[in-house]
């Protein structure tokens, strides 16, 4: 152990408190006990403490104390929820949760059946049972879906939660086994719909280590929600093609187009085919996950390499706060052809939603368009999402969605729909 202030520690010691001092700030941590190790070498040391257990990440890097066992305190309003559970519901739970547990027993046993074989012989069973058997395994669980839908219904928002909760507490062991599943419910990078789950629904694969997680993971992939997802790519996609050929028309000016929330820019891959329609254009990719941002700048390698050529872009890792901060927020960033966000407004409260419409609105050039996606309230999959998967959107009408740019003049809208009618566009085209 190193010595401090001429001290050496002992494997063993303990001792009665700890003060730990930073910014200003006094923490007491209380009882603990020194357990030495050797590294590389080196003596080192940790200290363990005994009666509670901290976060310590959160004491060095945001300065507050907090107790893992403070987890504990909540247990009480925890356990009093289920008090307001309606008993058509719990009975619909149980029911749920037995069946799912003989269909992923049975599952289970297939699986077992072949886990001695070859790698290339149990893909080619397991495939075999997903084809035979999967199809009902999907038709149980749209019924299940329907039948959960006739009782929540009716339910208002503050009821929605708690049943939500009660529902993915009842099975979270099945929910986590499905990886789709997984990530919405845990949010790695806190927020729903980031960039691995939209690759995981374009992707639209089986994933997981059983046979019946593997279907678990894939059903929610194949309902009309995702396959609107998939759809808007494509329709994004199909706009920016339509948008360059009429501008290679015109003139052989830069094209600049703004991906506002631009995640994994998927859609590029479809609408730059050609090292020609790379020329005269510049991106803007904005989003607020860095993560996201890597993600994006990988699949505009892909397209570079692929049609061997460059591509003029921006990597803007920015978030609505920014947009709404800034008062001429087009003297930063300058105005664009055209702009486009297919996801950001799902997760925007009404005068957020207008207000970011108004900032995106400055940044079109004049005669500049642009098209925002929102999902309709029609959406079949909304308590599917709600309850399953813990992704909650703000869903709007039609009217809804063109009251957002009430307050801007010389905006000239019409709304369009994505091929199976779950997700809206709102297309803007800034007259002046």
């Amino acid at each position: 152990m190193k010595p401090l202030n001429g001290h050496r520690f002992k494997d063993g010691d303990e001792y009665s408190n700890i003060i730990v001092q930073a910014h200003n700030d006094s923490f007491e941590l209380g009882c603990c006990r020194v357990l030495a190790e050797r590294n590389n070498g080196e003596n080192i040391g940790r200290l363990i403490f005994i009666d509670n257990i901290y976060d310590l990440e959160s004491l060095v890097y945001h300065h507050k104390l907090v107790k893992i066992q403070d987890e504990f305190l909540n247990l009480p309003l925890l356990l009093e929820r289920k008090e307001k559970i309606h008993e058509v519901f719990k009975n619909f739970v149980s029911n749920l949760t037995y069946d799912l547990n003989v269909y992923k027993n049975t599952f289970d046993g297939l699986d077992a059946e072949f886990a001695c074989e070859s790698d290339v012989v149990r893909k080619v069973l397991q495939q075999a049972i997903i084809k035979t058997e999967g199809p009902a395994f999907f038709n149980f669980l749209d019924q299940k879906m329907q039948e959960q839908e006739h009782i929540v219904k009716g339910f208002n928002r503050s009821e929605h939660e708690v049943h939500g909760f009660y529902f993915r507490t009842q099975l979270w062991d099945m929910i986590m086994g499905a990886p789709f599943m997984a990530r919405t419910n845990l949010k790695p990078r806190g927020y729903a719909g980031d960039s691995e789950m939209m690759s995981m629904i374009y992707s639209a694969d089986y994933r997981g280590k059983t046979t019946f997680f593997k279907l678990l993971h894939k059903h929610p992939i194949n309902q009309p929600a995702a396959q609107a997802v998939r759809n808007r790519r494509h329709a994004i996609a199909k706009i920016i093609r339509e948008i360059k050929g009429r501008t290679r028309e015109k003139d052989a000016s830069t094209l600049k187009l703004l991906s506002v929330a631009c995640g994994p820019s998927k859609e590029l891959e479809d609408a730059l085919l050609t090292a020609d329609d790379c020329r005269n254009l510049y991106l803007a990719l904005l989003d607020q996950d860095a993560s996201a941002l890597l993600e994006a700048k990988e699949t505009i390698c892909q397209i570079e390499k692929k049609l061997n050529t460059k591509l003029e872009v921006d990597y803007l890792n920015e978030s609505v706060r920014t947009l709404l901060a800034l008062p001429h927020i087009e003297a930063k960033w300058g105005q664009f052809d055209f702009i486009y966000s297919m996801g950001l407004f799902d997760y925007l409260t009404p005068p957020a939603a207008s207000m970011v419409l108004g900032k995106l609105y400055q940044l079109l050039k004049p005669g500049g368009e642009m098209v925002i996606g929102n999902f309709h309230v029609s959406n079949p999959n909304r308590y599917y999402m709600e309850y399953w998967l813990d992704w909650v959107l703000y869903y709007r009408t039609e009217e809804d969605f063109t009251n957002l740019l009430k307050g801007v003049s010389n905006a000239e809208t019409k709304l369009f729909f994505e091929d199976n009618k779950v997700q809206m566009f709102l297309h803007v085209k800034r007259k002046d």
